[in-house]
């Protein structure tokens, strides 16, 4: 495979001039968090950033997000474009660092690091926008909305035409079990299937004195807290394939009353995409088993969320020759149980999932999903560097 230069000269430059203004958008988004199919200002601020450097993005028909193609100073490249893509929305919960850059928008936080990847993807493409001469061919940056909405904004943007023609497709996540200056990779399935279910139910109701005589919902939700779990997993062949948490349960208000309706909502999980094809029905059949027979009436709103991220093995092994030209260190990493509409996009082209060091080293490891969540921004630069060195990569491996 050919190794290109991955560090152009112009790029450092670039990234000395730029480096401390990108930092400060990060931390602009950062502060500014919108929730999913809500990203209006950052879809708003990522336009004007890309129109200021003479692009012409286009807004997505959903509103928000927005696709943006280069093309090399060479009118004559009839290549496909490869694309770099990017998610927008936050989370709906608390931000709970003591930082200057904290959420200014209360229940919302950007805990998965989506303001880091709209960030590097935008320095991305302003540098080739700005060096359209050294363009290896033509690029597509795509701006998705609403990863974090099941079944993903990436169908609204697929349906929008944004990877239309395209070749490839890269995208990059935040990984807080590395350190900044290592990248991540694997070929195969890197992310697993998210599903998500919300399950009502409803009885009579009553006194807490006399529970014999109606049916107690409380009790019922944590049966089903308890058993579904186990319950699903076993009628599988390897029952390690499934993971089913709640991440919600409402039933009643006072101490002494038995509520009549009660609400759970569950994330169901697999790394397997047979399982994932089989889930929906197994999930509500063991719900109606565990049901039956207590006088309750159980409602299931099963969501088919989305499937594994399936990484291509070509588009991956570009990705390590990049990656070994910016990076301080490569990593293969396991597959794991997040979820991530990225899979979406992999069904339909062929791409590749990196996972982007971002603990600072010695420091402790921030989740995702927790409000707590911060990067070492460092890794902001060595994400535009390995997204420059990717396109080079895939231009120079398929003339």
């Amino acid at each position: 495979m050919t190794t290109v230069d991955a560090t152009p000269a112009s790029l450092d430059a670039w990234l000395e001039q730029h480096g401390e203004g990108l930092i400060a958008l990060r931390r602009n988004m950062h502060a500014h968090p919108e929730l999913s199919g809500e990203e209006h200002a950052t879809t708003e601020l990522v336009e004007e950033r890309l129109r200021l450097a003479g692009l012409t993005p286009r807004r997505l028909a959903v509103g928000t997000g927005l696709v943006c193609d280069l093309l090399p100073a060479s009118s004559s490249d009839d290549r496909r474009p490869v694309a770099l893509r990017a998610d927008l929305d936050a989370l709906a919960m608390a931000d709970d660092k003591d930082v200057p850059y904290a959420s200014q928008n209360a229940g919302v936080s950007h805990a998965c690091g989506h303001d880091v990847h709209t960030t590097v993807v935008l320095g991305a493409g302003l540098y080739f926008a700005h060096h359209l001469d050294e363009l290896p061919g033509p690029v597509r940056l795509v701006f998705q909305p609403a990863e974090e909405r099941v079944p993903g904004g990436a169908l609204d943007a697929i349906a929008d035409g944004a990877i239309a023609g395209v070749d490839a497709i890269v995208g990059l996540h935040c990984e807080p079990k590395l350190d900044v200056g290592s990248v991540g990779l694997k070929a195969g399935a890197i992310s697993s299937a998210a599903d998500m279910a919300v399950i009502t139910l409803a009885g009579p109701g009553g006194h807490t004195a006399r529970p014999e005589l109606t049916v107690d919902l409380v009790a019922l939700a944590a049966r089903l807290v308890a058993e579904l779990p186990s319950g699903v997993a076993q009628r599988l062949d390897d029952p390690a394939e499934v993971k089913i948490v709640f991440g919600s349960l409402h039933a009643g208000d006072a101490a002494n009353v038995i509520p009549t309706h009660g609400v759970l909502k569950a994330s169901i999980r697999t790394p397997s995409l047979a399982v994932w094809e089989d889930l929906p029905q197994l999930v509500t059949d063991e719900i109606a088993r565990i049901v039956a027979g207590t006088g309750a009436v159980a409602d299931v709103d099963y969501t088919h969320g989305v499937p594994p991220v399936v990484n291509d093995a070509t588009v991956t092994d570009r990705l390590r020759t990049a990656a070994a030209g910016v990076a301080d260190t490569v990593v293969t990493v396991e597959q794991s149980w997040g979820g991530d509409d990225f899979a979406w996009f992999t069904r339909q082209i062929p791409g590749t999932y990196v996972r982007l060091g971002v603990r600072t080293p010695g420091g402790p490891t921030l989740d995702l999903h927790a409000g707590h969540f911060d990067v070492d921004e460092r890794a902001i630069e060595l994400g535009v560097r390995l997204l420059v060195a990717a396109v080079s990569e895939h231009f120079a491996t398929t003339r």
